[in-house]
């Protein structure tokens, strides 16, 4: 990467799992610095050759070629380039609802900003990818995102540390949450809890226990409710039966749909659907 690539302000979608802000690649000149200052979005550099020192709060980082770091949201950080030997970084900024979790796999958190990928050239052709589709008519979006999820993958991939959580209720969060997500993804499907408490990696009566204790109901009140409130809006759609309406909320068998819809909501699916205003 031979050049500076502008800075693409991506949409800003806060609803979405990851979305970029920007992307880019710079030589930076001697002394070059940014800061002290925050951002409102994550921001990632990945060093491809020189040096320079990287500070937030009391703790200065010295980096080289092969070492990257992380700038947090909201948080006041100041970065310097070299005056013998600058380096030449690339950058990605981005954001999401599952931004957080990606890089706490990935073993970054705000004690721990730094990381470091020297194994081959996977990481640096991620950030050219991103860039060189800045420049694409069409697709480009779609290509930077593809490149940002297979970067964040190799960074999760090669974290050696433990995952980070601030304490047991955090880390119990973050399993319902991954709990939570799989049923919104697969409800339509015929997914057992076995499945789900296998897509978190726990144990089937562990993870009930602790999604009992934060939801006030198993997991698999959770998953019916779920399904019910989705085929209420379905219902909704005159054009769909009552049999497509059960398939798409994952019960191939209308009977046991209606019984379950019942059992949750007092009447059938008839019934709830008549009672719909016209």
């Amino acid at each position: 990467m031979d050049r500076r690539i502008a800075d693409y302000d991506g949409p800003h979608l806060n609803h979405t799992d990851l979305y970029i802000y920007q992307c880019g690649a710079e030589y930076c000149p001697s002394g070059h610095f940014h800061g002290p200052a925050v951002r409102d979005h994550y921001l990632i550099h990945y060093i491809h050759s020189g040096k320079g020192i990287f500070q937030v709060g009391d703790t200065t980082y010295h980096l080289k070629a092969g070492n990257g770091f992380l700038i947090f949201p909201d948080i006041v950080t100041f970065y310097q380039a070299d005056k013998e030997e600058p380096w030449h970084y690339s950058w990605v900024g981005f954001h999401g609802l599952k931004a957080e979790t990606y890089l706490t796999e990935a073993g970054l958190t705000a004690e721990y900003p730094i990381f470091e990928y020297t194994e081959d050239d996977y990481i640096e052709n991620c950030f050219y990818e991103m860039a060189e589709a800045y420049y694409l008519k069409r697709g480009g979006i779609v290509k930077r995102m593809a490149y940002l999820y297979l970067f964040l993958y190799k960074l999760i991939q090669t974290n050696t540390r433990e995952l980070y959580y601030s304490s047991r209720e955090s880390r119990h969060d973050a399993y319902i949450n991954e709990a939570l997500q799989f049923i919104e993804m697969n409800y339509s499907r015929k997914i057992t809890i076995d499945m789900l408490s296998r897509y978190v990696g726990l144990n089937r009566s562990y993870l009930n226990s602790i999604f009992r204790e934060a939801l006030g109901k198993t997991l698999q009140q959770y998953l019916m409710e779920f399904r019910v409130r989705k085929a209420c809006e379905l219902l909704e759609n005159n054009s769909l039966t009552i049999g497509d309406v059960s398939h798409s909320v994952g019960y191939p068998d209308q009977l046991l749909f209606s019984k379950v819809f019942k059992r949750i909501q007092g009447v059938t699916p008839s019934e709830y659907r008549k009672s719909l205003p016209q």
